[in-house]
């Protein structure tokens, strides 16, 4: 009964503790923070009374960001993982993940190595692992912390302290080990294309001819950079550089980028099915079917295989 009477007297506490942020308490800093990171703050204290709780807060990093302020004020203790006691640096953190659902290794040195490698703080979000090593004569990590966003960190800093908000300076080390969130949904092309000129008009061609709208968006990007007044120096014209001998044969007016457009959808439409592959009929596109049929392949021209490769790399944008 003692042990079970210390865990409700330190929930009181922690609900104590979560009411002084409302009232600008010595943990108003981290009001601060979170709000400069797009996170709310503690909205209720989260049962500590076992392994694991269910943390407030309507995202992964604010669970934990949640589940680290409630153990604010707790004593340092070396070894420490019992908050009734004390916590060490790691042994904050391990509990913290533990308490959404979690586990993460014991030792701050361990914990760095777990989840995926964050490149620099700009790139750090709220709930990432910073780590730190202070101790010039033991090479290694030897601290950690929480990230809150805005340039501030939680942790259990060192004997005699508590586990409280500070600057979080320069890591050593950011490790993200908060599940990758689930990809979006596919989107239509008129989304994936959204702010790209004639979006609209690639759209009504790619479904009149079966070709995809980001490639004939990626075809006018290298073609032309969407201008449909440009005029090559070999005589190609318009948003899609026809040259004028085909598109009479297509019935293409080159300069109208509605009529360009079409024609280059069905154009790359009769090309892929005459070659077998999107990347032939783009190098047909550029170097004339001719080309392609006499080299068997993509011709061997370096215009015509950088083309390909730009074309190809734009429409994986718009794509």
């Amino acid at each position: 009964m003692e042990g079970l009477t210390a865990v409700q007297n330190r929930i009181a506490e922690i609900q104590s503790r979560m009411a002084s942020f409302a009232a600008g308490g010595p943990n108003a800093a981290w009001l601060s923070a979170a709000s400069a990171a797009g996170l709310t703050g503690p909205t209720a204290a989260t049962a500590t009374t076992g392994t694991s709780s269910t943390a407030a807060g309507p995202t992964a990093e604010t669970a934990v960001v949640d589940a680290a302020t409630n153990y604010l004020g707790v004593p340092y203790l070396w070894g420490g993982t019992d908050p009734t006691k004390g916590l060490d640096c790691s042994g904050f953190t391990q509990r913290v993940f533990a308490d959404v659902g979690i586990t993460i290794p014991r030792t701050s040195s361990q914990q760095a190595t777990a989840g995926t490698a964050v490149p620099s703080l700009a790139d750090a979000r709220p709930g990432d692992l910073v780590f730190f090593d202070y101790t010039s004569s033991r090479p290694g990590i030897d601290h950690v912390g929480v990230y809150l966003g805005n340039g501030k960190m939680i942790s259990s800093p060192q004997e005699g302290d508590v586990v409280k908000v500070q600057d979080v300076g320069t890591p050593t080390v950011i490790r993200r080990v908060l599940p990758t969130a689930a990809p979006a949904a596919p989107t239509a092309s008129p989304s994936a294309l959204s702010g790209v000129p004639y979006s609209d008009l690639f759209t009504a061609a790619a479904a009149k001819y079966d070709v995809p709208a980001s490639l004939l968006a990626g075809v006018a990007k290298v073609e032309s950079g969407f201008d449909s007044t440009a005029v090559s120096p070999a005589g190609a014209q318009g948003l899609m550089q026809f040259m004028p001998a085909t598109a009479a044969g297509l019935g293409v007016r080159p300069m109208d980028p509605a009529s360009a457009i079409d024609g280059a959808a069905k154009y790359l439409s009769q090309l892929t099915a005459r070659f077998g592959s999107t990347d032939l009929a783009l190098a047909a596109y550029n170097a004339g079917p001719g080309a392609v049929a006499s080299a068997g392949g993509i011709p061997p021209y370096p215009e015509t295989q950088n083309y390909v490769r730009k074309v190809t790399a734009a429409a994986a944008a718009y794509a």
